[in-house]
């Protein structure tokens, strides 16, 4: 698995990194004390196995060392949270199940 470099843009919202020229991005809102990752954008030439888990990985590593809870409006997100819940079920809301 290769260490995937995040940068937080917080004047457009985003998680992103570049892979090969290629950008890509998680758009989030943050209110409050929670951090809603609303999409996931991965454009086609990245093609490289698992990326799209390594990217939201290290984005939820970053989320979880600000002490952020997670909301993931974004589909792609939230089935990633769905099949490593035991991992990151802390991170959510009271009240939120994904």
């Amino acid at each position: 698995m290769n260490e995937v470099e995040i940068k937080d843009n917080a004047f457009q919202r985003q998680f992103e990194t570049t892979v090969d020229g290629n950008l890509a991005k998680m758009e989030y809102s943050l209110q409050e004390r929670k951090i809603f990752l609303t999409k996931l954008i991965i454009p086609e030439t990245i093609t490289r196995e698992g990326f799209k888990e390594e990217f939201i990985e290290a984005t939820l590593s970053i989320i979880q060392e600000r002490n952020l809870r997670v909301v993931p409006t974004s589909p792609q997100v939230a089935g990633f949270l769905r099949k490593n819940s035991r991992k990151y079920k802390e991170m959510l809301p009271v009240g939120i199940r994904i």
